[in-house]
C-alpha cells in the first residue's frame, strides 16, 4: 500500500492545483490535500501527465491555481457594498 501524504493547499505542487486532474482527497475546511507518494495526473493547462508532488515554482508554463473556491456572487456583492 502506498504511503499517503497530507499537504497544506498553499504548497505549490501539482496535487494542490485546481488544474491538476489526479487522484486526491481535498478537505476544504482544513485546507489540506491527501495524496499517495506515487500519484500522478494530467495537467489540464499543459496537457501532460505530471506527478502530484511535482514542484511547480520553477515552471514558466505553469498556471498553478489555488484549490480554494471563489466566493459565491452574493458574497462578492455584499463585500462591494461594504467598501
Amino acid at each position: 500500500m502506498a504511503e499517503k501524504l497530507i499537504l497544506p493547499t498553499e504548497v505549490k505542487v501539482c496535487a494542490t492545483c485546481s488544474f491538476w486532474d489526479g487522484e486526491r482527497q481535498v478537505d476544504a475546511e482544513m485546507k489540506l490535500v491527501v495524496v499517495s507518494e506515487e500519484c500522478s495526473g494530467e495537467c489540464l493547462v499543459q496537457e501532460k501527465n505530471k506527478p502530484g508532488l511535482h514542484d511547480v515554482r520553477q515552471e514558466r508554463s505553469c498556471l498553478w491555481e489555488d484549490l480554494e473556491p471563489d466566493s459565491p456572487p452574493e458574497d462578492r456583492a455584499a463585500e462591494n457594498k461594504a467598501a
